[in-house]
């Protein structure tokens, strides 16, 4: 556990999907069951898929997305916890594969040697998930001890609404308190 006040430190990682506009809902769930909070986006999800400025007003934390330099110091406590949300095809394939390009996907990649626990929430069109390469990814990353939801596509349902996200199921992959 971080030093701040004796309570664990939760790392969202966050991806390019619509969907991530809503990530300040899992930060306000994650800071309700006292959880310290920092979040990690990927690159192209800093430009515009959520709101950058709230959701660190939300952590008080600066939004990290590349790599500090040798000589910085860490700007998070270690992780207690990760959980990725949402979880996009290219992020789980890469993940899988180990290809850390990124420092969220470093992030993913680092996190089960680190022996954290890991959840993920993945926001897949269904003929991406339809995909041999995700579905061997889903495989290798269970495998792993990643705890996955249920997939989301955002598929509008049949009265027309698009079903919710349910944010607040990567704690209970976890089983936060």
């Amino acid at each position: 556990m971080t030093e701040q006040a004796g309570k664990p430190f939760l790392y969202v990682v966050v991806c390019a999907a619509g969907i991530a506009a809503g990530v300040g809902e899992l930060v306000r769930a994650a800071r309700q069951r006292d959880w310290e909070v920092g979040v990690i986006a990927t690159p192209v999800a800093m430009n515009g898929f959520f709101d950058t400025a709230a959701v660190e007003a939300l952590t008080g934390r600066p939004i990290r997305s590349a790599w500090r330099t040798p000589g910085d110091p860490r700007p998070f406590p270690p992780p207690d916890a990760v959980v990725v949300a949402p979880a996009t095809f290219n992020t789980v394939n890469k993940w899988a594969r180990g290809l850390a390009d990124t420092l969220a996907v470093a992030t993913l990649c680092e996190a089960p040697g680190l022996g954290v626990p890991v959840a993920a929430l993945p926001c897949v069109a269904d003929a991406l998930a339809a995909h041999p390469a995700y579905q061997e990814s889903l495989t290798r990353l269970r495998g792993m001890g990643v705890r996955f939801g249920e997939p989301y596509t955002g598929d509008p349902r049949p009265d027309g609404g698009r079903p919710e996200f349910g944010w607040e199921r990567a704690l209970d992959l976890l089983d936060l308190p």
